[in-house]
């Protein structure tokens, strides 16, 4: 597939890198030469330095034969106008646009579809933000994602040991928790992928995913390890976009303190937030940290634009007695180096917009793709179509199925209804199926396994 990237920062960057992987062929646009030249000193790709709402540098760019525009500068003017030009112009198939401001997000259904070209909106603001508010919800998840609207989750959890299951085989579970229908997705023992059976046996330590109704999951991560205490006051350090919307997300749920050191911001923030209570300072001092009782703090999220700042105030916060802290952090390199240490979670804003771009760009119909382990693993949620004749698991039971090494069907969406997968539980045409695929060089297996044959059409 040919598609033109528009900005060369952190997201524009990390979906080139995860786009140039499965063998797309990208352009990237941006005026920077130097954000340019270190991509394509890294990848094999092309770049073209301009402006990228210019007709000239998106020509320049191939923009007459390219199969889709992604639009993730940092201005949602320049990335609206872009697809303008791109739908008009150029009759480029698919249109993506990065959106950060709120009056964009809420404007009315189908206005920026209409008036702008936008096939589809990203925003990593946003992914961020519902990211956190449920990882705050499930405080001893690592990783928490929604699926069929919510009804079901899959959660990364680390097993503990003293955890009722922990030592125990998989296939107790049904003993130990004869009412809850769940199944263990993939486990991760020393970084290294386990496609789960019924005698496979959880160590402590184990990175275990597992899938179950949403109102299920506590109970299911209590058999895995000691719960946590309940959340019930949070820390955010930073009051750019994110800091300011999980804000205004859990001031009515939760006792909410948000740090930012600009004084013009904190003036800002306080009108609008009506329960939380805005302090103008550095998340870095000591003293004030103390001063606001952190060492009650269940949550301490630093939201910050500073990496840096954001790992320093998350150590300090960890060290001075906060429950559990959760960092932002852009870089990738940073990520892998900070995660399960000190920090309990880092969450990377690129990484987090990966997902939603991908079920664009996947062969199939998905529904949804997740990026997992910081871009190792997938899950997707994959419409299957066809019938018996024409297609390799319509029809079929899960057991018949024929998944390649490393994936396995964890659920199975059929209208309003969810059912966690099992050997014969049957798949039926348009049914959403969840695949977790342990790592992503099998996903083009996977993408042909749900193919339709050309007898359908």
């Amino acid at each position: 597939m040919k598609i033109i990237i528009l900005g060369a920062g952190q997201v524009g960057a990390n979906l080139a890198e995860s786009l140039v992987a499965e063998n797309n062929d990208i352009t990237v646009i941006d005026l920077d030469l130097a954000r340019l030249a270190l991509l394509q000193d890294r990848f094999d790709l092309r770049t073209v330095r301009g402006h990228a709402a210019h007709p000239s540098i998106l020509r320049m760019a191939g923009a007459e034969d390219a199969d889709m525009l992604v639009a993730v500068t940092q201005s949602d003017e320049t990335n609206l106008v872009a697809c303008r030009l791109a739908a008009t112009l150029f009759n480029v198939p698919t249109r993506i646009a990065r959106i950060r401001s709120i009056d964009f997000l809420d404007a009315e259904s189908g206005f920026l579809a209409e008036h702008f070209g936008v096939d589809h909106i990203i925003s990593p603001e946003q992914e961020v933000t519902d990211t956190l508010r449920r990882l705050i919800e499930h405080p001893e998840a690592l990783q928490v994602l929604d699926f069929a609207d919510g009804k079901v989750r899959l959660v990364a959890v680390r097993a503990y040991h003293g955890g009722p299951l922990v030592g125990h085989e998989l296939q107790d579970i049904r003993r130990h928790m004869p009412e809850i229908d769940c199944r263990v997705a993939a486990i991760y023992r020393r970084d290294r992928g386990i496609v789960p059976k019924g005698i496979t046996v959880i160590e402590p330590n184990d990175e275990v995913f597992f899938i179950a109704g949403r109102k299920d999951i506590p109970t299911v991560m209590r058999e895995l390890r000691s719960m946590e205490r309940p959340v019930k006051r949070v820390m955010i350090a930073g009051g750019g976009n994110i800091g300011r919307r999980l804000a205004a997300r859990l001031e009515r749920d939760y006792e909410v303190k948000l740090i930012d050191h600009n004084k013009a911001v904190t003036n800002q923030l306080a009108e609008k937030l009506h329960r939380t209570l805005v302090l103008t300072g550095d998340a870095t001092d000591e003293d004030l940290l103390e001063q606001e009782n952190i060492e009650s703090m269940d949550v301490f999220c630093a939201l910050t634009n500073d990496d840096e700042d954001n790992i320093m105030s998350a150590l300090l916060a960890k060290r001075m007695g906060a429950h559990r802290v959760i960092s932002l952090i852009n870089r990738s390199a940073y990520v892998n180096l900070v995660q399960g240490g000190e920090i309990d979670i880092a969450i990377s804003p690129a990484q987090a917009t990966v997902g939603p771009l991908l079920s664009k760009i996947r062969r199939g119909d998905m529904a949804a793709v997740h990026s997992l382990r910081r871009g190792a693993a997938e899950v997707l949620e994959i419409v299957v179509h066809g019938d018996f004749k024409t297609s390799k698991v319509v029809g079929r039971r899960i057991g018949d199925v024929a998944l390649p090494d490393g994936a396995s069907i964890a659920a199975v969406i059929r209208g309003e209804d969810v059912f966690i997968a099992h050997h014969d539980t049957l798949i039926e045409a348009e049914d959403h199926l969840v695949v977790f695929a342990l790592n992503k060089r099998i996903i083009p297996k996977v993408e042909k396994l749900f193919q339709v044959g050309f007898g359908f059409f």
